[in-house]
């Protein structure tokens, strides 16, 4: 049963591996409130995750650790176990889904574990890591659901509280629970008053569904580059904390956490992946009650591929104004781009791709669509810029920003 006293014991044993990860302000990602990060995604495996495996396996008995470990993960929990087992000198081996990170499976293999790749989600790969166990008799390490491991991840909760005394909000990203469940204890435990809030991706609000409707639910599929929280099914220990100490949930959209993700690359000069920025793009766009507070944003993580990465700068780009996509109808006739050109130069904005289609039949055979892609400064601007196309004379057939 998970006690304050054990999240105090995991501190002291977590002193020799986890770093106490910065707590810094971000005054310019949310202008309403003291908004502070908890740096996580600077954690000695990239995310949180270690402290509640490396807890979890230290507490092990001697026969258990002979049968070595299987545990299930997105990826940062394998990093975690892969960590503490080969530093403990056992022998793991891990089910990740086939979709996980590149990095985040090669970083586990080369901490030490054995990788062994499910199709499907984590919650694809949990089924193939129990049948492992029951085959092997390996000892399980559950990435959310148990209170060593829950335990683990309260000693952040531990941290804030030490670093903000003063603290009036946390904010927390939730897959499973387990992160939310240590920290949401652990605060409340302490400091009742102080609200805690958990955000989930809206393509997997497994969690958020089940506290709104008072009952575990099981998605059918989830949908979300926010691999770290991709997660069906919440835990059973996890659900029933959080109904009890978290104040409330909410969910984030897919461009939200991808703006969320190049603020914080912008603004703070933090990577985190997408589950970890959620906390962020809650705050960010407004989805809870901070004005006048000093809140913290939980980072969880900060291990997201290269890739990956690249694509969500795009996106968040787009969301935020940054990058935008304008098709206008021309005469096809000569001086009509550089009319365009001109006006686009005029409100300051800078054109990077141009393509002239003369070949689309619903418009006239004298006629074109002229789709320009540009750089520019905000959404302001991209209105601006409509606006004076369309005072020239110029038609607009359609603008993605």
């Amino acid at each position: 049963m998970l006690t304050l006293d054990r999240i105090y014991h995991a501190a002291f044993v977590l002193k020799e591996v986890a770093r106490k990860t910065d707590l810094i302000a971000a005054p310019n990602l949310c202008p309403d409130a003291q908004l502070y990060l908890k740096t996580e995604n600077l954690q000695v495996t990239g995310s949180f995750k270690l402290r509640g495996a490396y807890y979890k396996i230290s507490q092990l008995s001697e026969e258990e650790k002979a049968r070595g470990i299987v545990a299930c993960s997105a990826g940062n929990h394998a990093q975690g176990v892969a960590l503490a087992a080969t530093k403990s000198g056992i022998p793991s081996t891990i089910c990740m889904p086939d979709g996980a990170p590149i990095s985040k499976v090669e970083n586990t293999k080369r901490l030490g574990a054995k990788v062994q790749l499910v199709k499907g989600a984590y919650d694809d790969a949990y089924a193939y890591a129990c049948r492992l166990q029951e085959e092997t008799g390996a000892t399980f390490i559950h990435p959310f659901d148990d209170d060593e491991v829950i335990a683990g991840q309260g000693t952040i909760g531990l941290e804030i509280l030490d670093q903000l005394a003063d603290v009036d909000t946390v904010i927390v990203p939730i897959g499973g629970g387990g992160l939310i469940s240590g920290v949401a204890f652990a605060i409340k435990s302490l400091k009742p008053e102080c609200k805690v809030y958990g955000v989930q991706a809206a393509g997997a609000p497994s969690m958020f569904n089940s506290v709104k409707e008072h009952n575990q639910i099981t998605l059918d599929t989830v949908s979300t580059f926010a691999d770290g929280i991709a997660v069906k099914h919440p835990g059973d220990t996890t659900f029933a904390m959080v109904e009890k100490y978290v104040d409330k949930v909410v969910t984030v959209t897919e461009d939200e956490i991808a703006a969320a993700v190049l603020a914080l690359i912008e603004k703070q000069k933090l990577i985190a992946e997408g589950a970890g920025a959620v906390s962020v793009a809650a705050a960010m766009f407004g989805k809870l009650p901070l004005e006048g507070k000093k809140a913290v944003c939980l980072v969880s993580g900060g291990n997201i591929d290269v890739n990956i990465l690249s694509r969500v700068i795009t996106r968040g780009l787009v969301m935020s104004g940054r990058n935008a996509n304008l098709t206008i109808a021309l005469e096809d006739k000569p001086g009509q781009l550089q009319g365009v050109s001109e006006i686009i130069s005029r409100c300051g904005a800078n054109v990077v791709s141009v393509h002239h289609d003369r070949g689309d039949t619903s418009m006239s055979i004298t006629s074109c669509f002229l789709k320009l892609g540009l750089e520019t400064r905000d959404r302001d601007q991209i209105e601006q810029i409509r606006e004076e196309l369309t005072k020239a004379g110029f038609k607009l057939v359609t603008e993605r920003v």
